[in-house]
């Protein structure tokens, strides 16, 4: 479908006609509105009304947020009076069965996806333009709407409704640091001496892992020392940065690692191992993200969360940032009724509620401050490095950069190639998988 029929065209103010997608109802105007919105959803100078009779459904990732999506569908339907069903599909298989649900009627209204399928899904035409794209790149962290945004006709859209933001951050024992007499590191050369100091005491345990072949949590040393994925703000693939110098260097601090205090080969450093050797008090620091931090506190490990130290070029990681969204299928019957819904439950007061239910970070920049989530450190941690992250790019080629530099990361930590041989194979490997996808 054709990005030209998007949600600007359904919901502008024109009496005459009303702009639909095929199987969407072409019944009820967008009207203007003098009532300005005093309560905690954002305020909008325009204001939508549903279609009469609209009914929706709405796909939700299951456990806390299932019931955070029903709390969010009571209260909807409680204000507009449209009765919202809830079905559990999860946010990284929804892309993928809209793709066959959408077509045939059967899919979400709205539903939870993960932000790097936004370019597959937006040249799919499944997905409505935000329609209010400029007041949620006021209201969110510039992180979060990159994510949710795509381009079309060469031009930078937004398209989701963004719930929740994750990044990665250092964890560290605090048990063990007191017993070393150390406080946490603030920079990576401070971390490497700790390191050697920690691994001279206690020879059977390091000082500090990282996962060699996970591009996800390598890319932030990349991105500090100026590097990139794809040119033009990731979304030129034409453009491949991943071995010009901010990679090399990120490729020379990997070996500088692996040599002074990680002289393990890369097969034997899984998360698995990582996490175990971290919940056994046998590992001062290493990099992951919210999802692993209730197994630490159920192993009952005395630890913390910081920001990724700073470089020696003094500045900070640029980790990836995911992003969580709500999306309005391009399919729906219903679009302006799946919008509201979509914007209801992104509100502040529906996202501090989600904060509450999920622990998940709402990446709003009021909330940043909201004592809820300040009082939280780690939580505090991770939204404090989100400011100094990007958007994992969206577009439909990134899906090669993972294994190709997996594989280039792998043979520079195994010592099977220099930092520039091994990035130039990785990046050919990109340019091969590109080239063949589109033949």
């Amino acid at each position: 479908m054709k990005k030209s029929l998007s949600v600007i065209l359904i919901f502008m103010l024109i009496v005459l006609a009303a702009c639909s997608k095929p199987g969407s109802s072409s019944t009820g105007g967008n009207e203007a509105s003098s009532d300005s919105t005093n309560d905690s959803k954002q305020e909008s100078s325009t204001e939508i009304k549903p279609e009469d009779g609209a009914e929706l459904v709405m796909w939700t990732n299951g456990d806390e947020e299932a019931e955070w999506s029903k709390n969010v569908a009571e209260k909807f339907t409680d204000e507009y009076g449209v009765p919202v069903k809830i079905e559990e599909v999860s946010h990284v298989e929804a892309a993928g069965k809209l793709e066959t649900d959408g077509p045939a009627g059967l899919g979400g209204d709205v539903f939870t996806g993960a932000h790097d399928h936004v370019g597959t899904m937006n040249a799919a035409g499944l997905i409505y333009e935000n329609y209010f794209a400029d007041e949620y790149k006021q209201r969110f962290m510039e992180g979060a709407i990159t994510g949710v945004s795509s381009k079309t006709d060469d031009e930078m859209k937004v398209y989701g409704f963004p719930v929740a933001i994750e990044t990665i951050g250092l964890f560290y024992n605090q048990d063990l640091l007191d017993e070393m007499g150390f406080k946490p590191a603030e920079t990576m050369d401070e971390l490497i001496d700790q390191s050697k100091q920690f691994r001279e005491k206690n020879p059977k345990s390091y000082g500090f892992m990282v996962e060699p072949g996970n591009y996800y949590l390598v890319h932030g040393f990349l991105g500090g020392y100026g590097g990139y994925i794809f040119g033009e703000d990731n979304t030129n693939p034409e453009d491949i940065g991943l071995n010009g110098e901010g990679g090399i260097k990120a490729a020379e601090l990997m070996t500088k690692i692996h040599d002074e205090i990680l002289p393990l080969k890369k097969e034997d450093i899984t998360g698995d191992v990582i996490s175990s050797q971290f919940n056994e008090g046998k590992l001062l620091y290493y990099v992951t993200g919210p999802w692993a931090v209730k197994g630490h506190q159920d192993a009952g490990i005395n630890f913390g969360v910081k920001t990724m130290p700073l470089l020696d070029n003094g500045e900070h990681p640029q980790t990836f940032s995911s992003v969580k969204s709500l999306f309005v299928n391009a399919y729906s019957k219903y679009p302006k009724a799946a919008t509201l819904l979509a914007q209801f439950a992104t509100s502040d007061e529906m996202l501090l509620e989600r904060y509450e239910m999920t622990g998940q970070l709402p990446p709003v920049k009021t909330l940043m401050e909201n004592e809820t989530i300040k009082s939280d450190e780690m939580n505090a941690a991770f939204l404090e490095q989100a400011q100094y992250s990007i958007s994992m790019p969206n577009i439909p080629a990134m899906q090669h950069v993972w294994a190709s530099m997996e594989v280039a990361f792998t043979a520079l930590w195994n010592g099977q190639s220099e930092p520039k041989e091994a990035l130039d194979k990785g990046v050919q490997q990109i340019k091969d998988a590109i080239a063949s996808q589109t033949e």
